[in-house]
């Protein structure tokens, strides 16, 4: 019996540049085999630009040629265990059959993956439709059934809603039940829980699970997260520039991991790390680097704990109420609100990290950007430095946003893609009118730029040209431009590889060491949250569910809501 797909020292090369100069090409796989069988899940784990989802759109061709070239291998697909076929020789029509049929993907993002002028209902219609001769009743009927199997509340009613009006959750289940609504023999997963909470993860991760099981699929599951995966796989697979560097079962990837950069994957987890602890990072381990120095081991608690003041409140917050109209009159006035933040108190004290955590639509977000005033408050006050944000005018607020400032979730939308970078974070000393010339700014930025381990002569580069690491640390060099005291970063390193989140953790403790500023800091991981927090908050439905030193809410939490947080937490084998 055959493997259900084997792929066979598989290379793929991306070709750029047009016009007289020699076309520039760029290996992206370079001979990796690898076998899925029947009833089986494989996991491919690696960072970003590793190779893994383009071995992944190889088995589909979903890759456009041009630019990708298939310079060697072979990627065989036997559904019955007998009879092969070469996917890569197939025709347009063959693949088109093979397709969503007999192979079908979950794809990472729902919402760019969901048709927004189609109810959900209608897109899994549609796919089932177009593989089996079936009636539009009969279509119907089992995409309510997929939609009770996938766990969604009220199929019925979910069938005629629109993906706008579903949770990230619910459009996640929404593309399973499109990707196994044909039964398919193999399934192939990218990244499919990399945006969502631990708990909706979780519940994500035990639905394939058991629909694998069910239907006897493969599985391809992608993720650059190891702690995700060993929830999940079978057997994991490795990748590095492209290569596989290490496979084996999930059981010996944790308990002996052989390559260097599978070991640092699993060390710069934070949650294998104590509350300020320096991270280590995955160049320590390839570079076969000496172990820290005792100065480097050293807890960036201890030093940050020295700027706190406790009896000092930086912040201030007074039954703080965010509240958005639901429902309507004809005449516009609102009937019914949704309560984002719903009667909050709080302080927040000099030179702490206060971490706020919660599931998304708990209010967390909302909360962060009403302390800015980037949201207005339906009622309450806000203090700062015993100052009512709520009650000055704009003017006044413009120019204390010097010292306040946010760090955005995706940097690629923070960042203006007709602005180099070096204008971008010039920008704010320009408005707040800070250093006279140009090119006492443009020192500034460079200053700046090194602080976060960028080089000088990236000031005249594009937002495009960086990796969303990179990007992530050139918005923290522009929060940083008007040396604030004050600082949130929303989920800043959410939809960062493990990896590069290290990094960036280790910056932002750095650079609080040195410019003593106050961080809220955002986030739905509690791991992430214990590592980086002096203190932590967990809001759920608006309101603060629970508050304490960081460790005592990880280690002993009370709450029921908070516990389930943390049990949701991959943690590995």
């Amino acid at each position: 019996m055959n493997p259900l797909l084997r792929i066979k020292d598989l290379s793929v090369d991306f070709i750029s540049g047009s016009g007289a100069g020699a076309p520039t090409r760029t290996n992206a796989l370079g001979h990796i085999s690898l076998s899925v069988n029947k009833g089986e899940i494989v996991a491919l784990v690696g960072e970003s630009g590793s190779g893994k989802s383009v071995t992944s759109l190889s088995v589909l061709q979903l890759i456009p040629s041009p630019p990708a070239e298939y310079t060697s291998g072979q990627i065989l697909f036997s559904e019955d265990g007998e009879k092969t076929i070469d996917l890569l020789k197939l025709d347009h029509q063959s693949l088109r059959n093979i397709r969503g049929n007999k192979i079908a993907m979950i794809f990472q993002e729902p919402m760019t993956s969901l048709n927004p002028v189609l109810t959900c209902g209608e897109q899994i219609k549609e796919a089932i439709q177009s593989h089996r001769k079936v009636s539009k009743a009969i279509a119907k009927k089992e995409t309510i059934d997929w939609f009770a199997r996938v766990k969604l509340p009220l199929p019925e009613k979910m069938y005629d809603r629109y993906p706008h009006e579903l949770s990230g959750g619910q459009k996640q289940r929404v593309m399973i039940a499109m990707a196994m609504c044909c039964h398919p023999s193999l399934l192939i997963c990218d990244e499919p829980t990399t945006a969502l909470d631990v708990t909706i993860q979780k519940t994500i991760l035990h639905l394939i699970k058991e629909l694998q099981q069910q239907e006897g699929m493969g599985v391809i599951f992608i993720s650059h997260d190891l702690g995700v995966v060993a929830e999940i796989a079978d057997r994991i697979a490795v990748m590095y520039k492209g290569e596989i560097v290490e496979e084996n079962s999930t059981q010996a990837i944790f308990k002996n991991p052989q390559h260097p950069y599978t070991r640092g994957l699993l060390a710069c987890r934070p949650i294998n790390h104590q509350r300020g602890e320096r991270l280590p990072v995955v160049s320590d381990f390839l570079t076969q680097k000496k172990k820290e120095t005792e100065e480097h081991k050293k807890p960036f608690s201890q030093d940050i704990d020295d700027g706190i003041n406790p009896a000092t409140p930086l912040v201030k917050v007074d039954h703080l109420s965010v509240w958005f109209p639901a429902r309507k009159t004809l005449f516009g006035k609102a009937t019914e609100y949704i309560k984002a933040v719903d009667d909050v108190s709080l302080e927040i004290f000099k030179g702490e990290t206060l971490g706020l955590v919660g599931e998304s639509g708990c209010g967390k977000t909302t909360l962060g950007r009403a302390l800015l005033r980037l949201i207005e408050p339906t009622g309450g006050r806000i203090l700062y430095n015993n100052r009512d944000l709520t009650a000055i005018d704009k003017n006044e607020l413009r120019n204390l946003r010097r010292n306040i400032q946010i760090i955005f979730q995706d940097p690629y939308s923070s960042l203006n893609p007709r602005l180099s970078i070096g204008s971008a974070i010039s920008e704010p000393l320009k408005v707040h009118e800070i250093l006279s010339s140009t090119r006492s700014r443009k020192e500034k930025v460079v200053e700046l730029l090194e602080k976060v381990d960028l080089k000088a002569d990236h000031y005249n580069r594009y937002p495009h040209e960086f990796s969303g690491g990179q990007r992530q640390r050139i918005v923290i060099a522009r929060a940083l431009a008007l040396n604030p005291s004050f600082i949130i970063c929303d989920e800043s390193v959410a939809a960062l590889d493990v990896s590069v989140q290290a990094q960036v953790l280790n910056l932002l403790n750095d650079l609080k060491r040195e410019y003593r500023f106050t961080v809220v800091f955002i986030s739905h991981d509690l791991a992430v949250v214990r590592y980086i927090s002096d203190r932590i908050m967990v809001m759920n439905k608006g309101k603060i569910e629970e508050s304490g030193p960081a460790d005592e809410i990880y280690f002993n939490s009370r709450s029921p809501y908070t516990k389930q947080l943390i049990a949701s937490i991959p943690k590995g084998l």
